[in-house]
């Protein structure tokens, strides 16, 4: 059964990455359909294929999946051999607490670094709780690794759902310039290289869509 992935804009489309990477580290097959956000008549096409009007989407079959933690968790049902969730009751209960922590939390980094991969890596100021948030991140991350990551170089060794939901947050870490650790940059780079993210980051260049902004140095082109 064939699965279509309705997704915004890979610049900026944060929750988009999330199943999007999941599915191509996994090699899971899928249709893409790619609906620019904020543009006049945006909402109306997200609205034909869920009520929400939000993305992602999974069209799944006869069934419509929406939310990026819910489109994860159908994805590791139906493809229980990709290994989307750890084989190990522990861990498995570990990935899923830190993915549902990164699905409802951590709103200062979310406001303060929206995301924006056209946006030139450099350091920039940052409020108190943004800092608290990246701090909090770091020290799950590094928990996550310690008990769980020693079969390989993401949260649970291997690549999946709990690095999926994490993906956008390596995405803000660098292109915001955020002050992290060794560690937390060795794990940013370990999914920075992943063949998966170049594919969703080249396809990020070659956009033409723009959305304002109100912070002076987000670029309004791309390459900028």
């Amino acid at each position: 059964m064939s699965l279509t992935l309705i997704i915004g804009n890979k610049n900026y489309s944060s929750w988009s990455l999330r199943p999007w990477i999941a599915m191509k580290a996994a090699g899971i097959p899928f249709e893409e359909v790619v609906i620019p956000l904020y543009r006049p008549g945006s909402a109306e096409q997200i609205l034909k294929y869920s009520p929400a009007g939000k993305v992602p989407i999974l069209i799944d079959g006869g069934d419509t999946v929406w939310e990026s933690l819910a489109i994860l968790e159908r994805l590791a049902e139906r493809f229980p051999q990709a290994g989307l969730w750890p084989a190990d009751a522990r861990a498995r209960s570990f990935a899923r607490a830190a993915a549902s922590e990164m699905h409802g939390g951590f709103q200062p980094l979310r406001q303060h670094c929206t995301m924006n991969l056209w946006l030139p890596p450099k350091p920039r100021p940052m409020p108190p709780e943004v800092l608290a948030n990246m701090a909090r991140i770091e020290n799950l991350w590094a928990d996550c690794r310690a008990r769980f990551g020693k079969g390989g170089p993401f949260l649970f060794g291997a690549f999946g759902n709990a690095d999926a939901m994490y993906a956008p947050v390596v995405a803000r870490f660098h292109n915001y310039g955020l002050p992290v650790g060794a560690q937390t940059r060795a794990y940013m780079d370990a999914v920075m290289a992943l063949p998966a993210w170049r594919e969703w980051y080249d396809a990020a260049m070659k956009e033409t869509w723009v959305m304002q902004h109100n912070e002076p140095d987000w670029p309004l082109v791309r390459g900028v």
